[in-house]
């Protein structure tokens, strides 16, 4: 069942965004050649209580999982799609990578994520990341009370598809708010008329996750990093947003 959000609640998530965008763009803006990912983990656990919310993935254990996570954000490099765990492993010239956090601020759940490039990067992962981040704004742009969870996937995997990526099949954005997880299940593919109503006041993650060749996955080493099958880079964006009769608001942007 979709959770509604009621007035109070929304104005709890609009500051949440509002942080959680802060965080992110910091977080992005340190990422550079010789940095490692575990850096990026200790810095955005000072950034979040220097804010005074807490990580939502953080011992976070999602329906599946063996154990929870054991980390406050999701930084996941190159082939990596969403989920890899911080490592000592330094960023390379070259690299691409996704920074994936939620907090929890005075009680309610906001989600977002970014992919970045490290130093100079090719034209083709420059090319995955730009239209990962349109297919995004693609979704957010027909979203409005009455529409389907499949006319939200069918836009993004249309946009996406007709620059020559794929869409991710296995993975996809869901409600968020009151739980780190919460109705509905919102694939990055579909089609036009179907899946679950959005209600005005529905709270939504949408999280495009695209991939250069085969959208097939993989489970890495580490248990938790979903990686392309083929070895292909990902590029993973995501924005909390807020339904409305008209249209929507972005949340964390």
């Amino acid at each position: 069942m979709i959770i509604v959000k009621n007035s109070s609640d929304i104005e709890k998530l609009r500051q949440g965004g509002k942080i959680l965008a802060e965080i992110l763009h910091t977080l992005s803006g340190l990422a550079a050649p010789g940095i490692t990912t575990k850096f990026l983990e200790k810095e955005a656990i000072k950034l979040a209580e220097s804010r005074n919310v807490k990580p939502s993935f953080l011992g976070y254990q999602p329906y599946g999982a063996k154990e929870p996570y054991p980390a406050a954000v999701c930084v996941s490099v190159n082939d990596e799609i969403v989920h890899a765990l911080p490592s000592e492993k330094k960023l390379a010239e070259g690299d691409i990578l996704s920074i994936d956090m939620g907090i929890w601020h005075e009680g309610l759940c906001v989600d977002a994520a970014v992919t970045v490039g490290i130093g100079k990067i090719s034209q083709n992962a420059a090319k995955l990341i730009k239209i990962t981040k349109e297919s995004l704004d693609a979704g957010i742009g027909i979203l409005r009370a009455g529409i389907k969870t499949g006319d939200i996937g069918y836009v993004i995997s249309n946009y996406v598809e007709k620059n020559g990526f794929q869409v991710v099949r296995d993975l996809a954005g869901h409600g968020v708010g009151k739980n780190v997880h919460e109705d509905p299940i919102i694939f990055n593919f579909g089609k036009k008329g179907t899946g679950e109503i959005i209600p005005a006041g529905s709270v939504l993650a949408l999280e495009p996750m695209v991939v250069e060749k085969d959208w097939h996955i993989k489970t890495g080493p580490d248990g938790w990093a979903i990686k392309t099958a083929d070895g292909g880079l990902a590029a993973h964006f995501e924005h909390t947003v807020l339904v409305t009769e008209n249209g929507c608001e972005i949340l964390t942007e």
